[in-house]
């Protein structure tokens, strides 16, 4: 029987942080162990003394600022740590990490090839979550894809509390900041995902006449991206130059659909350059169509408890814990009211397990299509009988 244990510490010693988590996870049959820290800790102190403790595979990233779990948010000017550990007679878990090296797709399925193995499968598993360093992420899934073929995942991208590059990604004692980690599952539960931005659509919209690599949108309607943002928009020039432009998105960022019109994938413009171009955090492609979104910080707090109300009406069988991707970005603009997305967290969840975690970039599918990734996203994520 699958069996969630939720456990966290704020302590300020690594070591003991480390115990403190460990303890409450030492059950039979415990397969593997998702973690969560702050990267002002020793990370790779923190994470081996809780593998020490636990045997099993403990896997995961630092978050920003804080995780959040049933009871409330932990973190903010505190080192913390949270961890979901599993238990399962039923289950089986392989996971992987590699670090950044050469062609990610390419790295993509030597990793799913390693979680195959450490599995003791040859098959695809019944789902994967995967973790990468925040640039590539598109190209791991892609060779991961490549290798199992088109099977459900959920994660998200590793980050820092500063956007300094200080995230930290782990698993099977590896430790780094640029690569990245995959688990598969075999047995046990099923998984039950729900992709969403949750922003709502304007009638500001056009097509993508240039770009400057896979990220950098240089021109919308043959306009530079800033001027035909700020047209949009009414907003300054301050307010789309270097960083100003993350805030600002916030809550009104871009958006680009499927093909089938099931998902629109968030892409958030991250910095300004004197030319006009944004720096968007996930891939774009000339010749498609970017929509301007639109969210306040007020629905920003609410589509958290609605979209696990939502996963919920969608899982087709009993819940009995839930993963919660959320975007470090929305967490920044909900600001110091964090503890009110705690409250509709655990209300929505109704007594099931869950841990929070706040990335810099999300993962997650709708069905018949791919799976893809986004920016300021919440990849929910249900396991269930």
């Amino acid at each position: 029987m699958f069996r969630p244990i939720i456990a966290t510490s704020t302590d300020a010693d690594a070591s003991k942080a480390a115990k403190e988590v460990a303890s409450a996870a030492k059950v039979s049959d415990l397969k593997a162990v998702f973690a969560y820290c702050s990267c002002d800790y020793d990370v790779k102190a923190l994470i081996s003394a809780v593998s020490d403790e636990l045997g099993v595979p403990v896997f995961g990233n630092t978050s920003f600022t804080g995780v959040i779990t049933a009871d409330g948010f932990f973190g903010g000017d505190k080192p913390f740590v949270g961890i979901m550990a599993i238990a399962d007679p039923d289950m089986t878990v392989g996971v992987a990490a590699l670090e950044k090296d050469g062609c990610s797709v390419a790295r993509g399925k030597e990793l799913a090839v390693a979680c195959k193995k450490a599995a003791g499968k040859d098959c695809a598993p019944d789902y994967f979550y995967m973790a990468a360093s925040p640039a590539e992420e598109e190209f791991y899934v892609r060779g991961i894809t490549e290798e199992i073929g088109r099977v459900p995942f959920f994660g998200g991208s590793a980050a820092d509390n500063s956007i300094e590059g200080k995230w930290v990604l782990y698993a099977n004692g590896k430790f780094f900041a640029d690569g990245c980690i995959a688990a598969f599952f075999y047995g046990g539960p099923k998984m039950c995902n729900l992709f969403t931005g949750a922003y709502r659509e304007t009638d500001d919209y056009g097509i993508i006449t240039k770009i400057d690599g896979d990220r950098r949108l240089v021109e919308i309607d043959g306009i530079p991206a800033a001027e035909k943002y700020m047209a949009w928009t009414g907003c300054d020039r301050e307010a789309v130059t270097g960083g100003n432009l993350l805030v600002t998105t916030i809550t009104s960022p871009l958006g680009v659909k499927d093909r089938l019109g099931r998902l629109t994938a968030i892409r958030h413009p991250m910095n300004g350059n004197e030319d006009g171009s944004f720096d968007i955090g996930a891939n774009l492609a000339e010749k498609t169509v970017v929509i301007r979104m639109e969210a306040s910080v007020d629905e920003l707090i609410d589509s958290t408890g609605n979209t696990l109300k939502a996963l919920i009406e969608k899982t087709p069988g009993k819940p009995l814990a839930f993963h919660l991707v959320h975007c470090g970005g929305r967490r920044a603009g909900i600001g110091d009211r964090i503890d009110e997305v705690a409250v509709q967290l655990k209300e929505a969840a109704g007594g099931v397990p869950f841990i929070t975690e706040f990335t810099f970039g999300e993962y997650g599918f709708e069905k018949d299509d791919c799976n893809t990734t986004g920016g300021l996203m919440l990849s929910f994520t249900a396991f269930y009988e």
